[in-house]
């Protein structure tokens, strides 16, 4: 079974993280529109985007860029957030666990 009273606690969802996540959705859009005209001939989500293959690789290879900038920012939001989540599992495990808090066991 799982073992959760040393599980590390979650990231915080703050309004950057926010944004970026939405970012990263519409790079995932922009791939799937592109990536559906190799897969039907023709803009199969769009009715007239993309029109040619040029148009297709273009919204790919921009979707793709976008959702790897996207990625790298909420993961340096994340990063930012490392030392406060490590003070609150240390917090977390001294409450837990008394012999780790620096108190002897009886």
């Amino acid at each position: 079974m799982l073992n959760r009273s040393t599980r590390p606690p979650r990231p915080v969802l703050t309004g950057p993280i926010f944004l970026y996540a939405l970012v990263d959705m519409f790079g995932l859009a922009c791939v799937g529109i592109g990536a559906s005209w190799f897969a039907a001939g023709k803009g199969a989500i769009l009715a007239d985007f993309p029109t040619s293959t040029v148009e297709a690789v273009a919204c790919t290879a921009g979707g793709v860029a976008v959702m790897l900038w996207a990625v790298t920012r909420i993961l340096r939001e994340l990063a930012k957030q490392a030392p406060e989540m490590k003070a609150r599992f240390d917090t977390y495990i001294g409450e837990q666990h008394p012999d780790k808090a620096g108190k002897l066991p009886d």
